[in-house]
């Protein structure tokens, strides 16, 4: 056996001689290097522990063999998904599974009636395409943009309106599992029975003994029964015994919420809900949280469809968002609380019955604003955008080096007031000033998170939190309560379980465990556990790192719209990294310093495109793409700096040479220009020189310089017109001379004049420099736009329009400040040029049978997407966005420098592009145009390519 893939590390656990072998017999994709390990140390949870090996199962018949391989070597295994778990049951020091890569696939059954998905499908993917029949899935938890289905059914993880009714025990259809033992059992089997009997006559008899024996005792029943009658996620869930005869049904059943202490899920098909389109969303704003919770029976009473409490520090911190609501924004708190409220009606009469009916309870609720329930999409959105990013937003408010620790309990709805009363007091008792309480109010369902400092080396904390969870403990079950409604038990209540359920309950849970899972294999420490002291081990610390990665709470909501996540790192693991090369820092582990460092220039770095789309999911706006740009800037040489800020003076000429060595390339044999740039790389650095490949275009044409003393915008054409010339023989025509060239013509046929900074050719929007860190020639080119800008625009009179759509994010970046508006081309289009052209009777009936979509980073972060489809419109019949859409991660020159980035970015958008087989393609970047080229040998042009057609 060979050696493990350690570095000599004082501080990182040796991995057992001869594992990673064994593991790779059994699954071929196993990483054991320090950055593997250590980034998938790390999840939503406040626990931190190293797993010795991540592996990345292809199938289920490799995570069979990984069991047997797992028995063999007397290792362990632990699944992760989506890694949003909050309990700390999805990290592990034994062997690590990530599900994410290979197990997300989603199959769509039945007309929606059912959906199959892998265990790693995010729910809002699955939701998506669901929608279009009018369906989705029962549970809704507030996670839903990067939770998996690994996740919802290992937790049985509910949500803001699913309840008990709706959740995953309720609405699983079938399941496929994989035993410890390597048996798979495919519950949509007539005969699931019989097989589960006959290849596991231990298991199958010991199910139906226990069933037999808990429908005996009327004392269990009741106990059963009444634990289940809340949201309760507390050790197994026993009511699997009393609801189905079948031990495979009661196996299946059991599965949910294990927290994959008993089988691996290798696919969950569910029943779907059907979607209630009209909606209505409005916050009660109570003068303090009693006065909220006593109002509850009335709003249970309503049948609103959620009830979600934001107490005062809930609304402080949101207030902070410049994208949360007015409603929230303009409230003066003191000890305010909200209830964000939401009916949901089959039908528009239904509704508006329902909100008639509903003004006499406004009117009786102590309310300080008159209640307003919206129907409007925009304003809804924002509600629950301020609501489901909550947790985040309050734990990112934390001071540096804190943990933020949520607890999640569940008591009868007329017991909430005094519990949450009962909780104020234990915050003050503990001294958790800054402690906060959310949550599902509709179902006595509330969160709550305290803040505290683990320090190396003192137990402080540590001893204040356990004396803070034994009080909180004994506080909710003298209120009929329950300790986990809906995060699942996972380390931080597992020694708490016995105390819950009592000593008859837990001795059956043992025995499933037992039947289950003889050898112990599947996340030992998880749910059950005899160690009193589990919860307060293998605490999570944060050291003070820099301000990007201070801000992070590990959330993963970033993951699932990262276009490296499935090549190198996601956001989260490059920050998490950062951290772990400071703890090493501190420990004075200086070879796993340099190694984290090696492996991290290419893995967190080099194939980051700096797209920002993860601050678009990051509920504490985090860019990671900031971080990536300031190593950049780090670790780039003098002379680098000095050689841009050189091309920055002379762009005119220097984007010329990239167009001309393009064009030069492109008419020689492809071996010689390939080698060319091979050798380069090799010589100067695969950062430094960009890989040439035969897709790529002839260069283009110097941009244009227009005067016009009547105009009425100033044109900014984008520098990669320079550089690369347009897409050529499509359904825009041979010579469409590229989206300058039908911008301008569009303008003219519209009657709109425009004109050109007068040293145009020689500007840029600044994207090059500050995407790799280059501050000096950043800096000077953006004084020479500035200027030039300034000057031509009449001081800011004139809107700047730019025709790229990442050109028109660089130069809202670039202008800050300056009082200069910035127009991109598409928004100018569709809200100036459109109604123009239609006027005018230039515009024809939609000519394209289909087009495909392919919306860039810049412009979802912009917001230009609605226009993009606006002008798609009108030129096609049939519009597509591709579901499996995603940033292209071409990043300028990213994609050159790096094409296996790319490659992996647009792996499965690329197969739904190909299997739409549209007509025409058509984005808003030159770059990502090239990027989709490339991945689906389709071509790309700009859309206002194919308005200009369309109208010439």
């Amino acid at each position: 056996m060979g050696r493990s893939p350690n570095p000599v590390s004082s501080t990182l656990a040796e991995i057992p001689a001869g594992l990673v072998d064994a593991l790779r017999r059994a699954t071929g994709e196993v990483g054991a290097r320090a950055t593997d390990r250590l980034a998938s140390a790390h999840d939503a949870s406040h626990y931190l522990l190293t797993p010795q090996a991540v592996v990345r199962p292809r199938s289920v018949a490799e995570v069979a063999e990984l069991f047997r391989t797992v028995q063999q070597t007397g290792a362990a295994v632990t699944f992760r998904s989506g890694g949003t778990s909050l309990s700390g049951q999805a990290v592990t020091d034994k062997v690590l599974v990530d599900v994410r890569r290979h197990f997300g696939a989603i199959e769509v059954l039945d007309d929606g009636a059912r959906v199959r998905c892998g265990p790693g499908a995010v729910l809002r993917q699955v939701n998506a395409r669901l929608l279009r029949y009018g369906r989705k899935l029962g549970p809704d938890p507030a996670s839903e943009i990067a939770c998996t289905i690994g996740g919802v059914v290992a937790n049985n993880s509910s949500g803001m309106a699913c309840g008990i009714t709706t959740n995953t025990y309720r609405t699983l259809d079938s399941c496929v599992l994989v035993l410890p033992s390597g048996t798979v059992v495919d519950t949509s089997s007539d005969q699931a029975d019989a097989h589960l009997a006959q290849d596991e006559p231990d298991l199958h008899a010991g199910l139906a003994a226990l069933r037999d024996q808990l429908r005996a005792d009327p004392r269990s029943v009741e106990r059963i029964q009444q634990l289940h009658s809340l949201k309760n996620t507390m050790g197994y869930g026993l009511n699997s015994f009393l609801d189905h005869t079948e031990p495979v049904r009661i196996l299946e059943h059991l599965v949910i919420g294990s927290e994959g202490t008993l089988a691996f899920l290798g696919e969950a098909t569910y029943r779907t809900v059907p979607i209630k389109p009209h909606v209505a969303t409005g916050l009660l704003i109570y003068p303090d949280l009693a006065s909220a919770t006593a109002s509850l029976p009335e709003l249970v009473s309503a049948q609103l469809a959620t009830v979600e409490l934001m107490d005062a520090t809930s609304l402080r911190v949101s207030q902070r968002d410049p994208k949360s609501p007015e409603a929230i924004r303009a409230l003066e708190v003191k000890e305010h609380c909200a209830l964000l409220v939401e009916f949901q009606e089959a039908d528009a009469q239904a509704l508006q019955d329902r909100l008639q009916s509903a003004n006499a309870l406004w009117d009786r609720l102590p309310l300080t604003v008159p209640a307003q329930l919206s129907t409007d999409a925009q304003a809804r959105t924002a509600l629950w955008r301020t609501r489901k990013g909550l947790f985040a937003a309050v734990a990112g408010n934390r001071p540096p080096g804190t943990t933020a620790l949520l607890e999640d309990i569940a008591v009868p709805v007329e017991q909430l007031g005094e519990t949450c009363e009962a909780l104020r007091t234990l915050f003050t008792k503990h001294g958790y000033r800054d402690a906060v309480i959310f949550g599902h109010a509709k179902d006595g369902n509330i969160h709550f998170m305290v803040t505290e400092s683990f320090t190396e080396g003192s137990q402080e904390g540590v001893e204040r939190y356990a004396e803070f969870t034994e009080d909180m403990v004994e506080s909710v079950l003298a209120r009929g309560g329950t300790l986990k409604a809906e995060h699942g038990t996972g380390r931080i209540m597992a020694p708490f379980v016995r105390r819950q359920v009592g000593d008859e309950l837990y001795a059956v849970m043992q025995r499933v465990k037992a039947l289950a899972d003889p050898q112990l294999i599947l996340n030992p420490g998880v749910l059950l556990t005899e160690d009193p002291r589990a919860h307060l081990k293998h605490l999570k610390t944060s050291p003070v790192v820099e301000e990007e990665v201070d801000r992070c709470v590990e959330c993963g909501y970033c993951e699932p719209v990262c276009p490296s996540r499935q090549l190198t790192l996601t956001p989260r693991e490059r920050i998490v990294l950062r951290r772990e090369i400071a703890r090493a820092e501190h420990a004075g582990d200086t070879p796993l310093v340099r190694t984290l460092r090696q492996e991290y220039d290419y893995d967190g770095v080099d194939t980051c495109a700096v797209d920002g789309m993860c601050e678009t999911a990051c509920p504490v706006f985090i860019n990671t793409g900031d971080l990536v740009r300031r190593l950049r800037a780090e670790t780039t040489s003098g002379a680098e700096q000095r050689a841009w800020k050189v091309a920055a003076r002379s762009w005119d000429v220097t984007s010329q040479a990239g167009g001309f060595a393009l064009t030069v390339a492109g008419k020689l044999p492809s071996a010689l220009p390939r080698r060319g740039s091979e050798a380069a790389r090799r010589v100067l650095g695969a950062e430094a020189v960009p890989r040439w490949s035969a897709d790529l275009p002839s260069g283009g044409r110097r941009r244009p310089v227009l005067h016009n003393d009547q105009a009425e915008a100033l044109w900014f054409p984008s520098c990669t017109q320079t550089m690369f010339g347009p897409e050529v023989g499509d359904v825009a025509g041979e010579n469409s001379g590229g989206v300058g060239k039908a911008f301008q013509q569009l303008c003219k046929t519209a009657g709109v004049r425009l004109r050109t900074p007068e040293s145009m050719p020689s500007l840029c929007c600044g994207t090059p420099w500050k995407s790799k860190g280059l501050s000096a020639g950043y800096d000077r080119m953006r004084q020479k736009v500035l200027e030039a800008v300034r000057d031509a625009s009449d001081g800011g009179r004139l809107p700047v329009i730019s025709d790229a759509s990442s050109c028109t994010e660089g130069l809202e970046v670039l202008r800050a400040d300056a009082g200069i508006e910035v127009v991109d081309s598409v928004t100018f289009a569709a809200e100036r040029l459109l109604p123009a052209l239609r006027d005018l009777g230039v515009l024809p009936e939609p000519a394209l049978p289909s087009l495909t979509l392919h919306p860039t980073c810049s412009s979802t972060r912009l917001g230009l997407n609605p226009a993009f489809e606006a002008l798609a419109e009108a030129v096609a019949q049939q519009i597509h966005v591709p579901l499996e859409w995603e940033c292209c991660a071409f990043a300028g020159d990213r994609g050159m420098l790096h094409p296996e980035l790319t490659a992996s970015a647009t792996r499965a958008q690329a197969a739904e592009v190909r299997s739409l087989n549209s007509a025409a393609h058509a984005s808003t970047n030159r770059t990502c145009e090239m990027g989709m080229a490339r991945a689906t040998g389709k071509p790309y042009r700009h859309i206002l390519e194919l308005l200009n057609a369309a109208v010439h």
